[in-house]
């Protein structure tokens, strides 16, 4: 079956995951995802992720082991927002860059340099597609 929309599936995968109080997530491989863990990742979200490579191409996946406070067991991510959609983009200029939460949380977008964090690409100077919000 075709995704048309991966990186929300991505997202809902992630949310499932931690509703159910699950500690490691499996999520589909792609470049996309994997840039997108690896910003979670770097900014603190999760735990540590591997990337399986060597299956066959159907096959290939990441493995992403959440992060839950060790006191309450609540989340680390307290909410995964889709903003840019296959239906609606949402494209923002250098100035126009969000800051979730003021700067408590993080925007992930996706720019002609990469994607990045948005705090990254209004030091960079490159605005390009909201793809996400998380905090």
């Amino acid at each position: 079956m075709a995704l048309t929309d991966p990186i929300a599936d991505y997202l809902t995968r992630i949310r499932n995951a931690q509703m159910a109080g699950h500690r490691i997530v499996e999520i589909p491989l792609s470049k996309m995802k994997e840039s997108l863990t690896e910003i979670l990742y770097d900014q603190g979200y999760i735990h540590r992720y591997k990337v399986e490579k060597d299956a066959a191409p159907k096959d290939r996946k990441i493995m992403i082991a959440l992060k839950y406070d060790s006191i309450t067991k609540e989340p680390v991510i307290r909410k995964l927002q889709r903003v840019s959609t296959p239906g609606l983009r949402r494209y923002v200029g250098v100035g126009d860059l969000p800051r979730v939460i003021n700067g408590l949380g993080i925007a992930i977008v996706s720019t002609p340099k990469g994607v990045m964090v948005a705090k990254q690409a209004k030091d960079l100077k490159v605005g390009g597609e909201v793809l996400c919000y998380v905090y």
